[in-house]
C-alpha cells in the first residue's frame, strides 16, 4: 500500500496539525495527491433571540444583534425611517428591524429603586383591606365661619371628661361620631389644598363648602367650588349662620345652582345641611352626612401593608428639630420606621396624636405629628415607611441629582401656542380654561363661546369663570392642572404675571372677546401664528388729578417701576379692571416735556380721547413688539 493511499482517508476527515509535517512530506513525493482537500469550515453560532432596552441609538442596537450599523440603516430606510447610527430608537422599531433579520427581540425589564421600595399596588382590590375613616376638608368664603365651624365640630367630639384635652394645633385631628371616627384637615382654606394636589397628593375624600346663609355665594365660595371639583371629591354644603334673622336657605340653593351645586332636595346629589356654628344646631347632622358620604364612597384600605400616607405640614421647631405632621392612608406607622418622603430620609423618634399623647401605632386616616427626621419635608409629598435603607439612601441621592437637573430645564406647560404640538403628540385631550373677566355678562359670554370649541381630540374644560383681577389663586389652580388662563378686559394683580411666568403657566389677555375665541380655536386647528407680543416697560400710579382748560384732566403719578415712554401705548387699571387703553396725549416732567420718566420720579400725563382720570389708578406703559420667527 503506497502512503497516499495511507494518508487520503485520513485528510477527508480531519484537519490534523500533528501530522501536518508528514503529510507535506508525502505530498512533495507525490504531486497532486491531495488536490482535491477542502478544510471544513467551523461551526458558526446564530442569533435568534435578544433582549433589548426601552430605547437605544441605532450603533448600540445593530452590535446588540451582530451586525453593522449600515445593515440596520439600510433596513429602516426600507421601513421608511431616515437614521443616522447616533439617533435613537425606539423598541418596537427595533423589535421590528431585528425580525428582518430573524431575530425575536424580548424588552428588558428594568426595575427600578422606587418599584423595589414602594409598594403602589391598589387597596380596593385588596381582600384585607378594612373600612377607614373619611378625610374632610372644610373651604368656603372668608367670614363666613370655617373656624368657627371647625371648633363647634371639635367640641362635638370631645367628651366632658377630655374637655381642654386638645393641647396643640398639628394641622389635622379626628373626631368621633357614634363610633365611627371622621379625619378633618385644617388648611387655611383652597390654597393649601391646592398646592398639596400641586405636588400629586389626592388626601381628601370629602369637601365641606361653608357658605353663610346671610351673605350668600361670595367670589371665593366659586372658588372653593371649582377647587373641589378640580379634585374630583365629594361635596356637601354646611349652610352656617342658620340661626341670624338674614338667613335665608333657599337663595343660598338658588345661587349655588348657578353653578351646579344642585341640593338633594331640589333632585340634584349634593347633601345641603343648615347648621349654625355659634349655637351648635345640626353639627352632629352636617358629620352623619359626611359618613354617609363616605359609606357611598367605600373608603378601605389595608393597615398590614407597607406604611403609606402624606406630610399635610412641616415646619422646624427651634426646641425639637423638624416636626411633620403625616396622614396615613393606607398600612400601620410605628415609632422608629424609617421613612422616605421627596428627598428626606429619616427615622420616626416620637409620634404624637392630635391630642399631644404620645402613641404606638397609626393606622389608615390617621393624623399624627412626628419628629426625627433630618431636614423638614416638603408639605404634600407622598411619604413611605421603608425596609432597606440602604436602598432606600440610594434612590435619595438620585432623586437630587434629578431634581437638579429638573431645575436647569423649562417646565412643560401648555400655551395657546404649543397647544397643537400636545394635541398632535397625543399629550392633549382636554384643554383646561380659566376665564377672568370685568362683568359676569362678559364671563359667562366667554364660557359658552370656549365650551362650543370641543371637538373629537380636544375637550375644552372651564375650571373656573369670575368676575375681577387675576390673582395668585388663579395661577395656583393653572398650574396644578395645567390650564390656559385667559382675562378679558381685566389685568393681572402685583407681582402675578411674574409668578405665572416663573411657573410656566400661559397667561392670555384680550380686550376684544372674539380675538380670545379665534385665537383658542386657530391653536386648536395649529394655525395659530402670533404677530406681535407686548412688553410691558413700567408702572405709574396716579396720586393727583387736575383739571387744565384747553387740554382736559391731568394726572400726577409716580413712577413705581421701570419707565414711562412718550411714544408708548398706555392702558389704565383700576381695581384690576381696564378702564381705558390707548395713547399718551403728553408726558412731562415739571413744566417740560420729556421723552421718558424713570422709576422712583414725579410725572405728569394727560390721555388721548380720556379725562376720567382717579387717583389710585395704575398707568400700564408698553409696546406692541413683533415676534421674530426662527
Amino acid at each position: 500500500m503506497g502512503v497516499s493511499e495511507i494518508y487520503s482517508d485520513d485528510y477527508h476527515s480531519s484537519y490534523d496539525m500533528e501530522s501536518y509535517g508528514q503529510k507535506r512530506s508525502v505530498k512533495k513525493k507525490e504531486k497532486g495527491s491531495f488536490k482535491d482537500y477542502k478544510p471544513v469550515a467551523p461551526v458558526i453560532a446564530v442569533l435568534t433571540n435578544v433582549t433589548l432596552p426601552a430605547t437605544m441609538t441605532v450603533k448600540e442596537f445593530a452590535e446588540s444583534i451582530k451586525k453593522t450599523s449600515a445593515e440596520v440603516i439600510k433596513k429602516l430606510m426600507l421601513l421608511g425611517v431616515m437614521a443616522t447610527q447616533n439617533q435613537v430608537i425606539d423598541f418596537d422599531t427595533a423589535a421590528l428591524i431585528a425580525a428582518e433579520f430573524n431575530i425575536t427581540a424580548e424588552q428588558e425589564v428594568v426595575i427600578t429603586k422606587e418599584e423595589r421600595l414602594f409598594d403602589d399596588s391598589d387597596d380596593s382590590m385588596d381582600e384585607n383591606a378594612v373600612e377607614r375613616p373619611p378625610v374632610v376638608v372644610v373651604m368656603g368664603h372668608v367670614d363666613h365661619g370655617k373656624t368657627s365651624l371647625l371648633d363647634a365640630i371639635r367640641s362635638t367630639s370631645v367628651t366632658t371628661g377630655e374637655a381642654g384635652g386638645i393641647t396643640q394645633h398639628i394641622g389635622a385631628y379626628m373626631v368621633k361620631i357614634k363610633d365611627r371616627k371622621i379625619t378633618f384637615l385644617d388648611t387655611p382654606g383652597h390654597e393649601a389644598f391646592t398646592a398639596m394636589r400641586a405636588r400629586g397628593a389626592q388626601v381628601t375624600d370629602v369637601a365641606i363648602i361653608v357658605v353663610a346663609a346671610d351673605d350668600g355665594v361670595m367670589p371665593q365660595t366659586v372658588e372653593a367650588i371649582n377647587h373641589a371639583k378640580a379634585a374630583k371629591v365629594s361635596i356637601v354644603v354646611a349652610v352656617n349662620k342658620i340661626d341670624k334673622p338674614a338667613a335665608n336657605l333657599e337663595r343660598v340653593m338658588t345661587e349655588l345652582a348657578e353653578h351646579e351645586i344642585i341640593s338633594e332636595d331640589w333632585g340634584g346629589d349634593i347633601p345641603f345641611v343648615p347648621v349654625s356654628a355659634k349655637t351648635g344646631e345640626n353639627i352632629e347632622t352636617l358629620l352623619e352626612t359626611v359618613l354617609l358620604s363616605a359609606d357611598i364612597l367605600q373608603l378601605k384600605a389595608n393597615p398590614e401593608r407597607q406604611a403609606k400616607g402624606t406630610i399635610i405640614e412641616a415646619k422646624l421647631d427651634k426646641n425639637r428639630g423638624p416636626v411633620a405632621t403625616l396622614l396615613v392612608q393606607r398600612g400601620t406607622l410605628h415609632p422608629g420606621d424609617a421613612i422616605v418622603s421627596g428627598v428626606t430620609f429619616g427615622h420616626i423618634r416620637t409620634m404624637t396624636d392630635d391630642r399631644g399623647h404620645a402613641i404606638k401605632k397609626a393606622g389608615p386616616s390617621t393624623p399624627v405629628e412626628i419628629t426625627g427626621l433630618p431636614e423638614v419635608p416638603e408639605a404634600g409629598e407622598v411619604f413611605y415607611a421603608v425596609e432597606d435603607e440602604h436602598l432606600a439612601k440610594q434612590l435619595i441621592e438620585q432623586r437630587k441629582d434629578e431634581l437638579r437637573a429638573k431645575a436647569l430645564q423649562a417646565t412643560s406647560k401648555v400655551s395657546l401656542e404649543t397647544l397643537n404640538t400636545f394635541i398632535e403628540a397625543g399629550k392633549m385631550k382636554d384643554l383646561n380654561i380659566i376665564v377672568k373677566a370685568d362683568v359676569v355678562g362678559s364671563v359667562e359670554a366667554m364660557k359658552q363661546s370656549l365650551l362650543k370649541l370641543s371637538n373629537e381630540e380636544v375637550r375644552i374644560n372651564i375650571l373656573h369663570g369670575a368676575v375681577g383681577a387675576i390673582t395668585e389663586s388663579d395661577v395656583t389652580l393653572a398650574d396644578v392642572s395645567n390650564a390656559i388662563i385667559i382675562g378679558f378686559n381685566v389685568r393681572p394683580g402685583t407681582n402675578i404675571a411674574e409668578h405665572a411666568k416663573a411657573r410656566g403657566v400661559d397667561m392670555k389677555l384680550y380686550r376684544v372677546i372674539y380675538d380670545a375665541i379665534d385665537d383658542v380655536q386657530d391653536a386648536i386647528k395649529g394655525m395659530l401664528a402670533p404677530q406681535f407680543e407686548e412688553v410691558i416697560h413700567g408702572h405709574a400710579s396716579v396720586r393727583q388729578t387736575f383739571r387744565v382748560s384747553g387740554v382736559g384732566t391731568i394726572a400726577g403719578a409716580y413712577v413705581t417701576d421701570g419707565r414711562i415712554v412718550r411714544n408708548s401705548e398706555v392702558r389704565i387699571v383700576r381695581d384690576g379692571i381696564v378702564a381705558f387703553e390707548g395713547k399718551l396725549a403728553s408726558l412731562k416732567r415739571f413744566k417740560d416735556d420729556a421723552k421718558e420718566v424713570q422709576q422712583n420720579y414725579e410725572c405728569g400725563l394727560s390721555f388721548e380721547g380720556f379725562n376720567d382720570i382717579k387717583e389710585g389708578d395704575v398707568v400700564e406703559c408698553y409696546t406692541m413688539e413683533e415676534i421674530k420667527k426662527g
